[in-house]
């Protein structure tokens, strides 16, 4: 192997050591990567650029909007009213949620799918009296199981069969060929989850973290003739306070939200602060200001065209985890305010400008309404739970899933090729009205398409080196050549991968190695090619390795050692089921003397 192998092989380290750190997000290291692959002549620029036009790419973006026609047309909704109704057992409650969240991720993408339950679950936990802790893995982890059911159940299947497509010249897997071995490993995984996970998960009850607006909110006014009048919020002194922070402004009847510290003070401002409860005796110290010249409600309980609240989950992308609110600069960066902060399921006291953000912390914010547009591109909150969100068009659920089952027959059938059905079921759920332009174009998780177009690249650059054989090589001496034992390797290299970095990243650097190893043994790459993307799913362990992970975390109020708890031996589990089904479904000997 040449330098141009080891250099392809020493940036793909960089890259999962980068990834993994979690400082930069996934789609900025793998950009970096195709730039350096292209600048150093390793790729041209058709290889380098190939990714963006990859049909597996141009599905998985296909499939996005399709999933926003099911979702703004309360397709999911409809599936919630008619299944969830009232268990009287925690294993009852699980079961209701596992059957159909599973087949909806068969497919559907299972990011909005979750997104669609997270507030349904959360509401329907407290009507039955069980604790969301008891229900949001079960949540997360039964749609894992359902993108392993069909090739459009998550992005990574369709991306590895468009990567195949492209290093092969192969005409690529149907809808349906990974089900032989995604149903039995799903049934089974499923049935594991119902028997252990209600005695193993955490039993917290939901703390209403930011039901009632009196436990982190104070109000007070200003004197109407007082020393503060004319003054600004930055001259008044009530920018810097050492447990507060400065929401909002009410002010005849209209509401001032992400207060600058130029705004002028009037007399009769009712003015809202958020922090420790407890320096209420502190704000009122200062000269000018009065207790709140109001009696009734708080005036964040009320309704505005100005303001939305919205809870968000901060993702392990974020560009301010590790910085304090202040230190974050919250306020000018979001045009957003943090009310609360809530961690491991209850909220975290104390002075909330000295808060250090964690990955998956759940921040109440009072944000302008541009705030959530905007973060479904950004992406530096997994979960937006938007308050103000407009209505579904109910009048269109049965239509969206009707556009589901002709895309899903047409793919199956032969009739169209699966990018096909995919491009003309996204054209017909904006046609239809299901939803709207602008709603498919927020759909589209453009960080996920920018990452899955660059890895190609990094995996184009691992095959024309050299590298990927030099890898294939590596692996087949530690197997001795003995397929079933490759397969085991290979699954378990892939997932090792995907709890540090994406799955799409993981499964695209792995496959040109799968390839190159099966040519060499000169047996059929199909089994090779399911075993990775069935590991490149089957994600547990941990918050960070799958984002309906991330996506639970808060709501579920849980802390990372309840995924590593009951994660761990899932993992391990259904790495083994996974093997051993591929084994039996393409008739693979087990040859233990090979061992």
């Amino acid at each position: 192997m040449d330098w141009q192998g080891w250099f392809a092989l020493s940036l793909a380290g960089a890259a999962l050591l980068l990834m993994s750190f979690g400082r930069f997000g996934p789609h900025l290291v793998m950009m970096g990567v195709l730039v350096v692959l292209s600048v150093s002549g390793i790729l041209d620029a058709s290889e380098a650029l190939a990714g963006f036009s990859n049909s597996g790419l141009i599905t998985v973006v296909a499939m996005f909007v399709v999933a926003a026609g099911i979702h703004h047309s309360g397709g999911v909704d409809l599936v919630v009213k008619h299944l969830l109704r009232s268990p009287r057992t925690v294993r009852g409650a699980q079961a209701r949620i596992a059957l159909p969240v599973a087949l909806l991720s068969g497919f559907l993408n299972n990011t909005p799918v979750v997104a669609t339950m997270i507030p349904a679950v959360h509401a329907w936990s407290r009507k039955i009296g069980i604790a969301p802790s008891k229900l949001m893995i079960p949540l997360s982890y039964s749609a894992i199981f359902g993108g392993t059911l069909t090739l459009i159940g998550t992005s990574t299947n369709l991306v590895v069969n468009g990567q195949y497509q492209d290093l092969t010249g192969e005409a690529g897997f149907s809808i349906f060929s990974i089900t032989a071995v995604g149903l039995p490993v799903a049934v089974i995984g499923l049935i594991l989850m119902l028997v252990f996970l209600p005695r193993f998960l955490p039993d917290r009850k939901d703390q209403q973290k930011f039901g009632s607006m009196r436990e982190f909110t104070l109000e007070v006014a200003v004197a109407l003739d007082g020393p503060l009048v004319g003054k600004s919020v930055g001259e008044a002194g009530l920018r810097e306070l050492e447990r507060l922070y400065l929401v909002e402004i009410e002010r005849d009847g209209s509401v001032v939200t992400a207060v600058p510290s130029e705004e002028r003070l009037r007399g009769g401002d009712r003015l809202v602060f958020a922090g420790d409860t407890q320096a209420i005796s502190d704000l009122l110290r200062i000269n000018g200001i009065v207790p709140s010249v109001h009696d009734d409600e708080p005036s964040l309980s009320k309704d505005r065209a100005e303001r939305r609240l919205v809870e968000a989950a901060m993702s392990p992308q974020s560009e301010v985890l590790g910085l304090t609110i202040r230190d974050a600069r919250f306020r000018d960066r979001y045009g957003a305010v943090v009310l609360a902060v809530a961690r491991g399921g209850e909220r975290v006291s104390g002075n909330l400008g000295n808060i250090r953000l964690k990955p998956g912390d759940v921040l109440l914010l009072e944000a302008r309404p541009a705030f959530v547009s905007r973060q479904r591109y950004a992406k530096d909150f997994l979960l937006i739970n938007d308050l103000g969100t407009e209505a579904p068009r109910h009048d269109r659920a049965y239509v969206s899933w009707g556009i589901l089952l002709l895309l899903v027959v047409a793919a199956a059938s032969g009739v169209l090729s699966m990018l096909n059905a995919a491009l003309l079921g996204a054209a017909m759920m904006i046609l239809s009205g299901c939803c709207s332009v602008g709603q498919a174009q927020k759909a589209v998780d453009v960080p996920v398409v920018l990452t899955i177009a660059a890895s190609f690249a990094l995996g184009a650059a691992l095959e024309v080196t050299g590298a990927a054989s030099y890898a294939a090589e590596a692996i087949l001496s530690l197997s001795n050549g003995h397929t079933l034992l490759t397969v085991l390797l290979v699954y378990l290299a892939v997932s090792v991968l995907t709890e540090v970095v994406t799955n799409n990243a993981a499964a695209v650097l792995v496959l040109p190695v799968v390839l190159s190893m099966t040519s060499t043994m000169g047996v059929a790459a199909e089994p090779f090619v399911i075993a990775v993307m069935m590991a490149a799913s089957a994600s547990f362990a941990t918050p960070l390795g799958y984002q309906t992970n991330m996506m639970v975390f808060g709501p579920g109020g849980y802390r990372f050692m309840d995924f590593v708890r009951v994660g761990v031996p899932m993992n391990l589990v259904i790495g083994l089921v996974t093997v051993a089904v591929i084994a039996v479904v393409y008739d693979i000997p087990v040859n233990w003397a090979g061992f």
